[in-house]
């Protein structure tokens, strides 16, 4: 009986050297890398009034989730509404504005519209919220 000499096996490929590399990759990129922005200076951030009654009296402009834009319950143009505010606020500078925009509206269409209200002279333009559910 001839008994033969098992065959020689191929040692399995290690990873070892792949964990290595991707290992040195990591921290590379995680010192070369930032992690976070950071601002060039202090940010406080504005604060709802949760509960408070809204101020009366003032006009109330409304931006539908479209961008369409009413004043006072009326439908109309940007430019109108842009107009009839400007003629509002030439009487009385400290007339208070209110910005009622529906949740699905876009903010290129509310931040603009609040930008150009502030530039007409409007003294207080207040942005309508509803608060969340705890």
């Amino acid at each position: 009986m001839k008994l033969g000499r098992p065959r020689r096996r191929t040692p399995p490929e290690t990873i070892i050297a792949l964990i290595d590399v991707v290992f040195f990759l990591l921290i590379f990129f995680m010192l070369v890398g930032r992690m976070d922005a950071s601002a060039p200076f202090d940010v406080l951030p504005p604060t709802a009034q949760s509960g408070a009654d809204m101020p009366g009296g003032g006009v109330t402009v409304s931006v539908s989730a479209d961008g369409a834009l009413a004043l006072e319950g009326g439908v109309m143009a940007r430019v109108g509404v842009l107009k009839r505010l400007a003629e509002r606020l030439d009487g009385a500078p400290d007339t208070l504005v209110r910005l009622n925009a529906d949740r699905g509206a876009p903010l290129r269409h509310v931040l603009p519209l609040a930008a150009e209200i502030e530039a007409l002279g409007a003294h207080e333009v207040v942005l309508v919220l509803t608060p969340g559910l705890p």
